[in-house]
This record gives C-alpha cells, structure tokens and sequence, in this order.
C-alpha cells in the first residue's frame, strides 16, 4: 500500500496590503523557508478583516469541433478572470475610500483638527477610479500574493448591527492586466517545503 505523506496546508488569514497600481512586488528574500524582508514602504496593511480572504481565479474553455467528429478536437482557454475578496473591520474613512476606488484626496478635512476634527468622504466620479496593487502574505511567512493591478467593484455592504457583530466594508478587488506587468498575479512561496 502507498505511503501519504502529510499535506503542508495553510491555516491562517494572513495579511492584506494594497499601494498605488503598478507599485513593485516584495524584493522577496528569504531565509529560513521564511519571507525575510519587510513590505515596502508604498504597501499600507489594510487592517483587520472579518473573516480573513477569499482568492478565486477562474479560466473558462471552449471546445473546438469538426462535423466529422463527435469529440472535441481541442480545448482552448476563450477567458480568464481573477479576483481577491474580504471584510475590512477597520471602520475608518481612509479604508472606505480604497473600497469606493477613490484617490487620497477624496477624504476631506472640512473643519477643526484633534478632538474637534470633521471629516468628509466624497466618491470618486464614475471612470476616475484609482487602481491599486493588492499584496497578501501568510502569518507563517511562507506564502507571497502579488497582484500589480486591480479595481474594487461589486457591491461594498456594512451591516450595522448590534454587538457583537462589527460593521465591516467587504470589498471584491477584480485583477487587470498593466502595462507593468502582463501577467495579472505572482505567488511566491518560501523554502522547499511549500514548493
């Protein structure tokens, strides 16, 4: 009988990073099976999520056929589509305009500074969206996600309730092609052990 070998799962929410699209990926060093150097400065952790992330990566095929044949000759790949989705908990105006695709600017100081502070959130008018690079890492610092460009679309809900439920902003961040990169993600993964 064959012998299994244990699986190397993964089992941990990770952390997400968003920066201006086309931002650079991580230099990548690793030591140890383990990522050892720090995100660049341009890379802002998007905080806390509810239910830590979702990646999906879809690949629709067509089949080609012959009227001689009642098999397809072939298939070929006709689309692809990815995206990364998660709930933000990190219920602040800053996390909302990433969400809503907009550029720093849309939050506004309106008046006061401290304590006394007002604050104003404007959304972005339709075709003046702000792309972003997405990034991902694992607590155990064996897995890198790299994703150079992708805008948020879908429906951004919160669910205002009672404790202890919290009102997140679940957010979809749908990959594009950039004229940086012409592959929509990278994956990285330290050491032999995740190869």
């Amino acid at each position: 009988m064959p012998t299994m070998t244990v699986p190397n799962v993964l089992t941990d929410p990770g952390y997400w990073f968003w920066a201006p699209a086309g931002t650079a990926s991580m230099t990548n060093t690793v030591a140890g099976s383990k990522f050892t150097d720090a995100w660049a400065v341009a890379w802002i952790m998007f905080g806390a999520t509810e239910d830590g992330g979702e990646f999906n990566y879809e690949t629709s095929i067509e089949p080609v056929k012959a009227a001689e044949f009642l098999d397809p000759i072939k298939w070929v790949t006709t689309d692809r589509s990815g995206s990364v989705s998660f709930t933000l908990i990190d219920f602040t105006l800053q996390k909302w305009r990433m969400a809503l695709n907009a550029p720093t600017g849309n939050v506004v100081i309106v008046s006061g500074t401290g304590a006394t502070q007002l604050n104003r959130l404007d959304p972005v008018a339709p075709g003046s969206e702000v792309r972003a690079a997405i990034g991902w890492e694992s607590l155990d610092g064996t897995v890198r996600l790299y994703i150079a460009q992708a805008i948020q679309g879908g429906t951004i809900s919160s669910s205002m309730k009672k404790a202890p439920a919290t009102a997140g902003i679940a957010c979809t961040w749908n990959f594009e092609l950039s004229s940086g990169s012409a592959l929509p993600f990278q994956m990285f993964t330290a050491g032999t052990a995740r190869a």
